[in-house]
């Protein structure tokens, strides 16, 4: 038996055979230091064939069945065969697109597909797989290496360094700047692969990291789909429930793309003010989806179809707003193509009821309820059980005591206009998430707090030129002046006067709106509202300054001109600017705006906000966003 070459010597010659691919030699320097920073041993896969295709490209290529389960982020096209990933079929007729399988969240897993093609000879598809590496600019002894592993029942994937403005914003504060790198120890080997994979951003990690789908889940998705695909049985409207952290983004999004698969378009709405999916926190909205989703929030902020910025990230102080909020976004929904609906996970007592109003008001078709198989947080939410259990605001056919429901006052008992308390009718799919990962963010678990703050950073990465290959901070960007006599203000989650109203919007994050009445000033001072309107939320900015002698308002923000001219509203709620927007932009010499080290202490009221935490986090992350 021959003698086992030492750890180093076989270092040494994994480097030298990927030198042989050029930038591959640098991206595996670079790669194995990432795992060094981490205390890892870079992670491996057996029998994956990848094969450097350009500086920065790679091809891969995956038998049936076989699996890639990864961390980093590319940009991802099926030249050859078809692929799978996070429920959407992408074969060689869809665009490259986009994929984000950050630390933080569940690793995404790409799985080829076995295809029913046509008949044909073995030259003529190995000409086919050839012709497309070809007018992708597959390099010659890339080819030839790829088709020496080729099959006919393979995929062939080309995988593209990904850079946008978004990502480039996220990794420049240094709480993130390892956001898409792996988190944990894992005991394999490093081959040519890992390094042809790690010069265009991926890392192969286990495939117990990935999304293990429980029968209960993958039942629930075969009937969903069926049910929304068929013409003869109307529009589903599809609300997900349960408690937290039991993975209901997750299913959302594989339905979402499962979907897609057969549809053009599904409509998405979101009720979970606290991690929305396509927005920054604190909105109620309704968006159609088009295209996949292929990672996590921050990385798909965009404008949805109808929004209303609710201000905070619970509505436990006025739920009845809330209400009307969900009414009013509602509304939009025109019935044409089938609707998902995601829901808090505040499902404990007043969250329970406020659940059931939900659905009352909405009427789904199907109620996917997600609970734990060994923990009920909650009861079947059957359609019976909703017929006899009275709301927070509804009633039911049997309206039990108050104090049974702790509800503290008979005036919570009440009707929408022309409610109908007749037995609701849906189908109620109640799933076991046995997945063991969706509902943990990764191996990250990073606090809720710093997703939210991590939504609100991917959204002002679109303040960043396409253009431009280095990161602008925030202060070099001119902002908009908005007039006071052009934009009424209203401060949503608080009473302040109105002589320190400016004191509370300078440097805030607020909601641009639009109000169906025109904005009329008495005096040379800003307009302030008395109520807060339930109305259109156009999109974000951050109030660079107030200047009071001129009378005007500075905003950032990257909602465009033409959607700017409607805005004659400015919200202000409770969604803080994350810290690192403040304190950790390069570029700024001398003192931080709105950042002082000179403080009284000693004034009363002048001490550190102190957070209660039922349980401790550990972060990976180095993160300061409380």
């Amino acid at each position: 038996m021959p003698a086992r070459r030492s750890r180093p010597r076989r270092a040494l010659a994994l480097a030298r055979s990927a030198a042989r691919g050029g930038r591959a030699e640098a991206a595996w320097r670079e790669f194995a230091a990432s795992f060094a920073r981490a205390g890892m041993v870079p992670p491996a896969q057996p029998g994956l064939a990848a094969v450097e295709a350009a500086e920065g490209t790679a091809v891969l290529l995956l038998a049936p069945r076989q699996a890639l389960t990864f961390t980093g982020k590319c940009r991802l096209r099926c030249l050859y065969g078809a692929v799978r990933l996070l429920g959407f079929a992408m074969a060689s007729h869809h665009p490259g697109l986009p994929v984000f399988s950050p630390a933080t969240h569940c690793a995404l897993t790409l799985e080829a597909l076995p295809g029913a093609r046509p008949p044909a000879a073995l030259r003529q598809l190995r000409a086919a797989a050839r012709a497309a590496m070809r007018a992708h600019r597959v390099r010659r002894q890339a080819r030839v290496k790829a088709m020496a592993h080729f099959s006919p029942d393979c995929a062939v994937v080309l995988l593209e360094h990904l850079d946008t403005p978004v990502t480039r914003f996220l990794l420049s504060h240094p709480p993130l700047s390892r956001l898409f790198e792996p988190q944990k120890k894992e005991e394999s080997s490093f081959t040519p692969e890992d390094a042809v994979l790690a010069s265009v951003g991926i890392v192969k990690c286990s495939p117990d990291r990935g999304m293990l789908v429980s029968e209960s889940v993958c039942g629930a998705l075969e009937e969903l789909i069926q049910v929304c695909c068929a013409e003869d049985e109307g529009v589903p409207v599809v609300l997900v429930c349960g408690t937290k952290n039991t993975g209901k983004s997750t299913f959302n999004r594989y339905l979402i793309n499962l979907l897609l698969n057969r549809l053009p378009a599904v409509e998405y709405m979101e009720c979970d003010i606290g991690q929305p999916e396509f927005t920054p926190p604190g909105c109620v909205s309704l968006s159609s989806v088009t295209e996949p989703v292929l990672g996590p929030p921050f990385t798909h902020q965009q404008i949805p179809r109808k929004m209303v910025y609710y201000g905070q990230t619970s509505c436990e102080q006025d739920t009845e707003r809330y209400l009307d909020v969900v009414k009013y976004v509602f509304s939009c929904y025109k019935k044409e193509v089938p609707l998902v609906i995601n829901t808090m996970g505040w499902v404990k007592g007043e969250g329970l009821l406020l659940l059931i109003d939900i659905i009352r008001l909405l009427s789904p078709s199907h109620v996917v309820q997600m609970d734990m198989c060994d923990w009920k947080a909650m009861p079947a939410l059957t359609p019976e059980y909703l017929h006899l259990s009275a709301g927070l605001h509804t009633k039911g056919k049997q309206q039990p005591k108050c104090k049974q429901l702790d509800v503290s006052a008979t005036e919570s008992w009440k009707c929408f206009e022309g409610e109908d308390v007749s037995a609701p009718q849906y189908k109620l799919l109640y799933v076991h998430p046995e997945f063991p990962r969706a509902g943990v963010a990764g191996e990250a678990r990073v606090h809720s707090g710093v997703l939210r703050d991590m939504s609100i950073l991917g959204y002002l990465g679109h303040l960043q030129y396409p253009d431009i290959g280095a990161v602008l901070p925030l202060h070099s960007l001119v902002p908009y002046q908005v007039p006071f006599s052009a934009v009424a203000l209203r401060v949503i989650h608080t009473d302040v006067a109105p002589t320190n109203i400016m004191y509370a919007v300078n440097a805030s994050w607020v909601g641009l709106c639009c109000i169906p009445d025109e904005v009329q000033s008495q005096t040379d001072g800003p307009v302030l509202l008395t109520q807060t309107p339930i109305c259109d939320c156009l999109g974000f900015g951050i109030v660079r300054g107030v200047d009071m002698e001129k009378k005007l308002y500075h905003i950032l923000t990257p909602v465009p001109p033409e959607n700017l001219r409607l805005v004659n509203c400015l919200l202000l709620g409770n969604i803080a600017i994350p810290n690192c927007v403040l304190v950790g932009q390069q570029g700024i010499e001398g003192e931080i705006p709105y950042v002082t080290s000179d403080y009284n202490y000693s004034i009363l009221g002048s001490g550190k906000l102190r957070k209660k935490h039922f349980k401790k986090k550990e972060f990976a992350f180095d993160c300061d966003f409380t």
